[in-house]
């Protein structure tokens, strides 16, 4: 077993994350090998100031443009749009391992019998005219009229046309071809994706072994997480406190994860055994350069925020979704890191008729003192921020 100090393990998690030290990560090859560790990145459509995506890479991968994620996910076709946390972005080559749900999806459609021949309407239009979006099937004024709920997607209604996208998304018969705004627009996934790796079959043999797949994923994708109920595990299915738990015991006993214990804290964590040199790395050699980086509201590193609160004493809400009169801060509020602490949050937005960036309001931690070298670095954070938002002035107004 393991054991780190609170800022030891803080280090690790930021310079597993290409959050500390000299970047790790460049270019689009840095994307794909960010992505390739943590498995997903979440994907939100909200733009204030960058897509939650976009804002998870632009504080990790050195020469980061928005371009080259939509470049990745519909020119290369490397990345893909696909529910793993929520609605994410994976790597095209990790498809097979999401067969069961394909397949249960599949079978979930057999309760809706209307369901097929809407199928073979957007099938043939599909072919015939490429990419779609339910606005232009409204206009075919497809035949039927039912109530549908998906089966590995949350959305839900009876808007027949985004019932049959999303029902052939699905079953991965559909991909999204790409997204205008928060539109998203549909093509054959044949088209896109090599036949050997669409039409794969599962490599986890049974349930058990592909928990174990995900939950590996899962803390790989944070880097230090503990067994306990967490936001980390969203949309697994199947995976309750029973099946996690063995999950855990049969990968710590084949040696994929390891046990650590951190310095006033009861739980134990555990990360990746392949994430060791990582820490050897800490333990070995503590300097490393600072940062100051903004992060994004639904980032990987933020996903157990009581993980966070008890390793850096910070403790963050996403408030967008909190009346604004409850509001402690503000409606889009992204967490300021700066070397191991994070020292604050920023409310930030993006007036891209002006090509301004807005920083209406910047809170430091009560124990953090603004010092003209420390606002400086801030400075240089915020001027960073406007490029990758294709911003020409930057206003700070609070």
């Amino acid at each position: 077993m393991l054991r780190l100090t609170k800022q030891q393990a803080r280090q690790f998690l930021l310079l597993k994350h290409g959050l500390m030290g000299e970047h790790q990560f460049v270019g689009k090859s840095g994307i794909m090998e960010f992505t390739r560790q943590v498995g997903c990145i979440q994907y939100d459509p909200i733009d204030i100031c960058g897509k939650n995506a976009e804002l998870v890479l632009q504080s990790r991968i050195s020469g980061f443009s928005k371009n080259m994620l939509d470049e990745l996910l519909y020119q290369d076709r490397l990345l893909i749009d696909y529910p793993d946390k929520n609605l994410a972005i994976i790597r095209v080559e990790d498809w097979p391992y999401f067969e069961r749900y394909r397949q249960a999806a599949r079978q979930h459609a057999e309760s809706y019998p209307q369901m097929e021949t809407l199928i073979g309407q957007v099938r043939a239009h599909t072919q015939q005219v490429g990419p779609v979006s339910s606005n232009e099937l409204n206009a075919l004024q497809l035949e039927g009229d039912f109530t549908w709920r998906s089966a590995i997607h949350w959305s839900s209604g009876n808007n027949v046309s985004r019932s049959v996208l999303e029902q052939m998304y699905s079953t991965g018969e559909l991909i999204i071809h790409h997204k205008k705004g928060t539109r998203k627009y549909y093509d054959l996934a044949e088209k896109y994706i090599q036949a050997d790796l669409l039409h794969a079959t599962d490599p986890l043999l049974n349930e058990s072994e592909h928990h174990k797949w995900r939950v590996l994923r899962r803390i790989g994708a944070v880097g230090l997480l503990w067994n306990r109920a967490s936001d980390a595990w969203l949309n697994i299915w199947g995976l309750k406190t029973e099946q996690r738990n063995r999950a855990f015991q049969e990968l710590l006993l084949e040696e994929r994860i390891v046990a650590v214990e951190v310095e006033q804290m009861k739980e134990r964590l555990y990360c990746r055994a392949e994430d060791l040199p990582s820490i050897e790395r800490i333990l070995q050699s503590p300097e490393l350069q600072e940062r100051c980086e903004l992060i994004a509201p639904l980032d990987n590193l933020m996903w157990d925020r009581k993980l966070i609160y008890a390793l850096f004493e910070f403790d963050y809400k996403w408030e967008i979704y909190t009346p604004a009169l409850k509001r402690k801060f503000g409606y889009y509020v992204l967490p300021l890191l700066y070397g191991d602490r994070f020292i604050g949050r920023a409310e930030i937005i993006v007036e891209r008729k002006f090509k301004r960036l807005v920083v209406k309001h910047v809170w430091y931690e009560k124990d953090i003192q603004p010092t003209k070298e420390l606002v400086a670095v801030v400075k240089q954070c915020f001027e960073r921020f406007s490029i990758f938002n294709d911003c020409e002035t930057i206003s700070i107004e609070g």
